[in-house]
Order: C-alpha cells, then sequence, then structure tokens
C-alpha cells in the first residue's frame, strides 16, 4: 500500500505546479484578443497611434508566453514522473490530445508569433494582422486540448478496459473531443482569459492615469479592454451555467460539497453563504427547473433513487462491486493463457462491474467525500469575485465613455487594485473543478492512490521545495521585466 505521505506530497507538487502555470496562461488568452483588436483598428485607421498601443501589449504578451510554455512543459512531464500509473492506465487516451496540443497548435503559436513579433516591416500589413490573430486563435487551440484531457478526467468517455494490456484504450475519438464538459470548460477557461487579460490591462491603464503619463494610450487601452472584459465575462457566466448542469450530471458529489449540501431534494437551496439560502436556486442551476431533485452529500453516500426511477448505487454497493471488478481481473490474468473457457467467464463478471473499477480501491466511504470547506469557500471566491471585477469593468467603460475616467482616482485605484484579483478568482475555479473531484484522479474509474509513481516521499518533497523556489524566482524575474516595461512604457513620444 502507498504510504498517504506520499499521495500528499505528489499531489501538493503536482497542484503547486498547475496553479503557477495557471498564472500566465488567461494573460495570454485575454492578452491576444486584446492586442489583435487593437491591430485591427490599426489596420483600419491607418493610425499609427493603435500600431504603438498594439505592440506595447504585445509586449506584456511576450513576457508572459514564454514562462507559460516553460511551466506548462514541466505540468506535463510530471505525469510520467509522478503518475507513472496514471499515464500507464489512461495514456492512450490521455496522451492523444496532449500530443496534438504539441504538434498542432504549438507549432502553430511558435510559427505566427515570430510573424507577430519580428514582422511589422518584413511582410504585409494583411498578413501581419492575420499572424496576430492566429497566434491568438492558437493559444486558444493549444488550450482546447489541454482542457479536452482535463474534461476526460471529469467524465472519462470513448473507451474500453483492455485487461490484456491493463490499459483503458480510446475506441471513440470524437466522444473524447464533442465531451459535454471540455465543451463547456473550453468556452469558461477561455473566455475568463479574457476577463483576466481585460482586468490586467485595465490597471496597468489606470496606473499611467495616476501618474498623469499617456493619458490617450491608457484610456483607448481602457476602452478596448473594458469591452472585450465584459463580453467575455457575460460569456463565462453563460458557459458557468452549462458546466454547472454538467457537474450535477457527471458529479453530483462535487456539486453537494461546492453548496455543503448535507441533505438533498427538490427545490433544493443556494447557499450564498453559511446561513444564507436562496430557496430553489440550486434546483434551477442543476436542472434548470426549480422542482429538480440535487442530492446531497449524505444521498450520494447512501443511495437513493432519481425523479426518473433510476437507482443510484450506495458507497458501499459500488465499492463491492469495485471490489469484485478487481478480483475477476486478478483471476482473469492468471486464467487467460492456461485456461481460457474460465477466463472467459470471469471476463464476463469483469466487465459487467467494470463501471465500478475505481471503487475497488476505495476502503473507507468517507474517502468519496472531498474536503468541503476547500470547494464550498473557492466557489464563493470565484463568483463574488468575478461579478465585483464585471462591475468594475462596467464602471470603467461607462466613465471612459464619458470623459470622466481620467479624474476618478478612486477608481483608477480600484482597478489596479483588482489585479491580483482577477488571478485568485481565477486559481478559486480550478480548485473547486480539480479538489472537487477528488479522490479521483479520473471520476469513478482511477483513485488519486493508485494514480501516483513508487517514488520515495523524500524526493517528492525535496523536489516540491525546490520548484517552489525555482517558481518564485522565474516568477519575481517575469514580475520585474514586466514593471521595467510598463515604466518605460509605451513609446509615448510617438503616439501622442
Amino acid at each position: 500500500m502507498i504510504e498517504t505521505a506520499l499521495i500528499d506530497w505528489s499531489r501538493a507538487q503536482f497542484a503547486l505546479t498547475a496553479c503557477y502555470h495557471w498564472i500566465f496562461v488567461p494573460l495570454t488568452l485575454g492578452l491576444a484578443v486584446i492586442m489583435a483588436v487593437m491591430e485591427t483598428i490599426y489596420f483600419i485607421r491607418k493610425d499609427d497611434f493603435w500600431k504603438k498601443t498594439a505592440q506595447f501589449w504585445m509586449k506584456m504578451f511576450g513576457i508572459n508566453f514564454a514562462v507559460g510554455i516553460a511551466s506548462g512543459l514541466i505540468l506535463e512531464f510530471e505525469f510520467g514522473t509522478n503518475w507513472s500509473n496514471y499515464s500507464w492506465f489512461v495514456g492512450d487516451i490521455f496522451g492523444a490530445p496532449l500530443a496534438i496540443e504539441g504538434i498542432l497548435a504549438f507549432f502553430m503559436e511558435a510559427t505566427f508569433v515570430a510573424v507577430m513579433f519580428f514582422g511589422w516591416d518584413k511582410v504585409g500589413k494583411k498578413f501581419h494582422l492575420a499572424s496576430t490573430w492566429l497566434t491568438g486563435i492558437g493559444a486558444s487551440i493549444s488550450a482546447l486540448w489541454i482542457l479536452v484531457a482535463n474534461a476526460w478526467m471529469q467524465h472519462p468517455v470513448g473507451m474500453e478496459f483492455n485487461p490484456d494490456t491493463v490499459r483503458n484504450e480510446m475506441v471513440d475519438f470524437w466522444a473524447v473531443l464533442s465531451n459535454p464538459v471540455a465543451v463547456s470548460k473550453f468556452f469558461h477557461s477561455v473566455l475568463s482569459g479574457w476577463m483576466t487579460g481585460a482586468v490586467f490591462v485595465i490597471g496597468i491603464s489606470c496606473w499611467y492615469l495616476l501618474k498623469k503619463r499617456e493619458t490617450r494610450f491608457a484610456l483607448a487601452s481602457i476602452r478596448v479592454a473594458a469591452s472585450v472584459g465584459i463580453i467575455g465575462t457575460f460569456a463565462v457566466m453563460f458557459t458557468g451555467d452549462s458546466a454547472a448542469v454538467h457537474v450535477a450530471k457527471y458529479q453530483p458529489m462535487k456539486l453537494a460539497a461546492a453548496e455543503g449540501l448535507l441533505d438533498g431534494g427538490t427545490r433544493a437551496p443556494f447557499s450564498v453563504v453559511p446561513g444564507v439560502e436562496i430557496p430553489g436556486l440550486l434546483s434551477i442551476l442543476a436542472t434548470h427547473d426549480i422542482d429538480g431533485f440535487v442530492p446531497g452529500i449524505n444521498d450520494i453516500l447512501d443511495g437513493y433513487v432519481d425523479p426518473d426511477g433510476n437507482e443510484v448505487l450506495s458507497a458501499e454497493a459500488k465499492m463491492y462491486r469495485g471490489d469484485m471488478a478487481l478480483r475477476a481481473f486478478r483471476v482473469y490474468r492468471q486464467l487467460k493463457d492456461t485456461q481460457p473457457e474460465a477466463a472467459a467467464q470471469v471476463r464476463k463478471v469483469l466487465d459487467e462491474n467494470a463501471e465500478y473499477f475505481g471503487y475497488g480501491y476505495i476502503e473507507d466511504r468517507e474517502e468519496l467525500v472531498p474536503p468541503v470547506w476547500l470547494v464550498y469557500w473557492p466557489f464563493r471566491i470565484m463568483v463574488g469575485l468575478g461579478s465585483f471585477l464585471l462591475l468594475v469593468m462596467i464602471l470603467v467603460l461607462w466613465f471612459e465613455r464619458k470623459g470622466r475616467m481620467a479624474g476618478l482616482r478612486w477608481l483608477q485605484w480600484v482597478a489596479l487594485l483588482s489585479i491580483p484579483l482577477v488571478y485568485l478568482a481565477g486559481q478559486a475555479g480550478w480548485i473547486v473543478a480539480e479538489v472537487g473531484r477528488q479522490p479521483w484522479a479520473i471520476q469513478d474509474l482511477l483513485p488519486v492512490k493508485a494514480a501516483v509513481s513508487s517514488l520515495s516521499t523524500g524526493a517528492v518533497k525535496t523536489t516540491f521545495f525546490i520548484f517552489v523556489a525555482i517558481f518564485a524566482l522565474f516568477l519575481a524575474i517575469e514580475v520585474r521585466i514586466l514593471v521595467k516595461a510598463i515604466k518605460k512604457g509605451p513609446a509615448v513620444e510617438e503616439i501622442e
């Protein structure tokens, strides 16, 4: 049995790397759209002011883009080093979108980002504009394949378990790609990047306003960024609604934990904060029906009958069938070469219970409940900060259009101080998505404790702190480079 400390430190190391990587991804996605819109305005108006404005934010994009690539590569390598059992068990499926991401999207980004940065005076304006847009599209396509892989972990589809190879093998690539969880997760994540980029651009622009520098540049940047951010945030809300329905359908325990819902039912209330509830709202969000049934933590553990009359097994029943699947698998492996007929009978037992295979590793039903507080509160942080940031963007756009933004120092400070808040909102969203899935590495299929590599706890602990030091150093370097570039400004003598 793998020791708990190894599992915890392996999870901590992966979480550290993932959270660090997500510092750079949303800003890359958001800045890509904002700078492309700015260059489009330059292309239409033939005004060099917009060219210099786009170039400045491209510089911010480039600094962030470089560090983001490095952190993403580390994240992918960790699947082989820290999660080798996972990689073996589902590598045929999980590896496919990652390979496509590397071959297609990465090279697409690399090609057009070079033209975008170095081709201003070497290619035509149309081709350069197309390269800028294709850089952003490439970044989104890259995110698509990563999110397809992640969505498959949330809702595994399109595969069959092969007991001869001890692997889950892909049988329907289209099912993996069109996974409804992947569709909503892609749009939700990419569009949240628009919000991150918008808040970043607005905040930096307000710094210039506070310093009474580059006023025209700052106001123009605010106008574009706020427009992109508001559109993106409303779209995030829409995709969040579809994501809630998918979570309710495929990961009811995650939803119950996010709401702290012990006992479910119809007209389930939405918890604003502990003790403050909105009757029926959770049923509406989860099922689009105020009378919709939403199971609570106890319902999921004890088993229940859904409104359609389908029986959902209790945790003990799932664990029993999972144990049957594991036992049948082991016997099949012993008999398949010497007693094929007996192996075929055992294989039937395995196939009948394969759906619950992962539950065979669960020893106590309480393992099936994620840490509720670590799902409940981040969800509220995500929603609360998202709503606040939407209000800030609406206000800055309103006052910019009214010609008053340059004089509102209080709003400028609010916008500047909102930059860390948008990162906090994004990180909180991923905490809900990943912690809420625990104890599963792959929902209902493979628990984390069965996915981890057989490493020494000391080795994982040591590399964790090495990563902390390296990540902190690189983040400090990036922030310093960004601050230096911001202080230098956007070639003011050429655009004012």
